[in-house]
């Protein structure tokens, strides 16, 4: 009740009287009086006038359930949402989870993960209370080969939420790279259960440098956040909530077309890569040549020195810029 009770209470400036809440919530006005003090009790600066009724004036900086949840403008992306204060790895929960049947759209949020997972089996660690660190459980009726684009999806929804919220002029490193003026701001790991010709489910974790103010020294070059380019914190719930709405949009095209060809044109607008000279880094195989953005399937295309065209698979295949990071 305490989100609904929220999210009324956001929907205005003005007071929310106790019987309008009453009747939207189908409760009584002692249940209504009851969870307006426990959100007192947890940091919210609700403001109570006999015969005006409650207006929201504050808010704690947490991304618990209750906050996440009256935010969302989504139908299914986000819901319902786990909360924890600290865990070691929102995927392996959501994994977990998964595993004992939750639903698509279960997202898993904590505000200090301590061994959060990136690509290749390297670890991404963060501050308690600075980072995004979620995980999204998925369901997709879709063979296990189309997985990937999965990532791409989210990485788009990122990109966008940002620009939205804030008017950064982010960008995608291909394939899932969220980087404003050459520095990453968000990582994505994708992870799959499936057959030989189905999924059981995708856990797709996605970390983002919101209110980072330093980092270690070997990475600083290429990594920023987004308190750094703003110059003020941001909230990281309402971030949440825009990426979980933009993932939905994007996420029900993707399953609707089976692939990427009814994203592709919006994803290649904002992929720094495109028309850019890439070093592709493949075990065995690396090779320089120009970047012409994805194909309907998420692959980069690149045309070699010597005029042909290769389509590159994300897998554990690296893309650098031939003179930097991106």
């Amino acid at each position: 009740m305490k989100s609904e009770i929220l999210s009324a209470l956001r929907e205005t400036e003005d007071f929310v009287s106790g019987q309008d809440l009453c009747e939207k919530l189908n409760v009584s006005r002692t249940a209504v009086w009851k969870s307006i003090k426990q959100l007192q009790e947890e940091g919210y600066e609700i403001e109570a006038v006999s015969k005006k009724g409650y207006r929201l004036l504050g808010w704690p900086d947490t991304v618990a359930c209750e906050e996440v949840m009256s935010r969302l403008q989504t139908v299914w992306a986000g819901r319902p949402v786990q909360y924890f204060k600290e865990i070691n790895s929102t995927n392996t929960y959501a994994k977990k989870i998964a595993e004992d049947g939750a639903e698509e759209g279960t997202l898993v949020v904590a505000d200090d993960q301590t061994q959060g997972k990136g690509r290749r089996g390297r670890v991404w660690n963060t501050l308690p209370g600075t980072a995004v660190s979620m995980t999204l459980v998925l369901r997709p009726k879709l063979p296990p080969e189309r997985i990937s684009m999965v990532t791409l999806v989210m990485g788009l929804a990122v990109a966008c939420a940002c620009r939205e919220l804030y008017g950064l002029p982010t960008g995608i490193k291909w394939p899932n790279d969220v980087v404003i003026e050459g520095k990453k701001i968000c990582g994505i790991l994708t992870e799959m259960s499936a057959e030989l010709s189905s999924v059981n489910y995708v856990v797709i974790g996605t970390g983002i440098n919101a209110n980072i103010q330093d980092f270690p020294e070997e990475i600083r070059q290429k990594a920023t956040s987004l308190i750094l380019e703003l110059g003020h914190k941001v909230n990281r719930a309402e971030l949440i909530a825009c990426c979980m709405k933009y993932f939905e949009q994007f996420y029900e095209k993707f399953t609707q077309a089976g692939d990427l060809s009814l994203l592709m044109e919006q994803y290649n607008e904002i992929l720094l890569n495109r028309g850019r000279e890439v070093r592709v880094l493949e075990l065995g195989n690396e090779y320089t040549g120009t970047s012409q953005g994805i194909n309907k399937a998420g692959e980069l295309l690149v045309v070699k020195e010597d005029g042909t065209r290769s389509a590159v698979y994300a897998g554990e295949v690296s893309v650098r810029g031939v003179y930097g990071y991106v």
